[in-house]
């Protein structure tokens, strides 16, 4: 994050956000089972499999939906070249408002892998080379870089090195914690709202232009 200009922090955050909001809806759809976090479907999986479990099959197909996400993302923002942001997150937008307009009107397992296969493709909003530099669905690794460039700023490295994981992971909680309120409340419209953000969300990557590392000074 720390090697992309400041104004592309806000959407690495917002997404985040959006990314704790959709895996919220998630979690409390598929009781206990995510559609971004796939470390603990995959223990789900393992743990479904040793002791035969239905859930081992829940957790298997979303495993692949969100690998078919980032596989569709991959696709679409090498296509794309340098307006492969928008693109990726039209994308997703798409499969949120699938999402929603599938909601309660077919299985819940169609649903959930729309919204798995959207988190998978907004992973690939950030890349260098052909890969993922800024995952904004799993915040172990933001949580380990915040704590190194903490420890780095600490010993009298770049000083505001570490904000931008810290705001990854305040934005994935945040985005979380709101869908968890919204969700009981709102049902199906709670997704439309997920599908709203990531149009507008396309809009602000639009506005932005291509950012492919920018040549951004470290935050001091």
């Amino acid at each position: 994050m720390t090697r992309y200009a400041k104004r592309f922090w806000v959407l690495g955050a917002a997404m985040a956000g959006l990314a704790g909001y959709v895996d919220a809806i998630g979690f409390l759809k598929l009781d206990g089972l995510f559609v971004s976090f796939m470390s603990g479907n995959s223990t789900r999986l393992a743990v479904g499999v040793a002791l035969g479990l239905p859930v081992a099959g829940i957790a298997m197909g979303l495993i692949a939906a969100f690998v078919g996400g980032v596989l569709a993302g991959t696709i679409v923002t090498t296509m794309a070249g340098a307006r492969r942001k928008p693109a990726t997150l039209i994308g997703v937008t798409v499969l949120l408002a699938g999402a929603a307009a599938t909601d309660g009107r077919v299985s819940t397992g169609c649903t959930t892998a729309l919204l798995a296969a959207a988190m998978g493709m907004a992973n690939t909003l950030f890349q260098h080379d052909g890969e993922v530099s800024v995952g904004v669905t799993y915040m172990t690794g933001a949580l380990v870089k915040f704590a190194q460039r903490l420890a780095a700023a600490i010993l009298g490295g770049p000083r505001w090195a570490w904000l931008p994981y810290l705001l990854l992971w305040c934005g994935l909680v945040g985005g979380a914690v709101i869908g968890a309120i919204v969700y009981p409340r709102l049902g199906t419209a709670s997704i439309a709202v997920a599908a709203g953000v990531a149009a507008m969300l396309t809009a602000y990557a639009a506005w932005l232009g291509p950012s492919d590392r920018v040549a951004a000074r470290r935050a001091r």
